[in-house]
């Protein structure tokens, strides 16, 4: 569903986008297929026992199962990995996709996350 809703979105728009109009199209093929796709979702940090409020959001959250962390940049580093799983771990969702927008085949830039 994420992925075919990637895919769909890269081959329609191609590379060089920012990634704010990624995540606006993937969105929308998700949305238009009839799932519940959420972006900039914020994620509270628990600590001590309070809920903090923080300046983390989600790119993509998918039927509240999936977290989607959108780039479009030359090459994904370590820290792009470390930031969903943060994302996964936080939010106690399971599955999470790093997808790269700016590559010339959309598989050259997924990377899948299971915590």
């Amino acid at each position: 569903m994420v992925l075919d809703a990637a895919y769909k979105a890269h081959t329609v728009l191609g590379t060089g986008l920012l990634e704010s109009v990624c995540q606006t199209a993937v969105k929308h093929v998700l949305t238009t297929g009839g799932l519940l796709a959420e972006t900039e979702v914020k994620l509270p940090i628990q600590f001590e026992g309070v809920k903090l409020e923080s300046a983390l959001k989600i790119d993509l959250l998918v039927e509240k199962c999936v977290i989607a962390e959108l780039k479009s940049v030359e090459k994904t580093h370590p820290v792009h990995e470390a930031q969903l799983i943060t994302y996964l771990r936080l939010s106690k969702v399971r599955l999470g996709f790093l997808i790269n927008f700016n590559v010339s085949h959309l598989r050259d830039g997924i990377k899948r996350i299971v915590v």
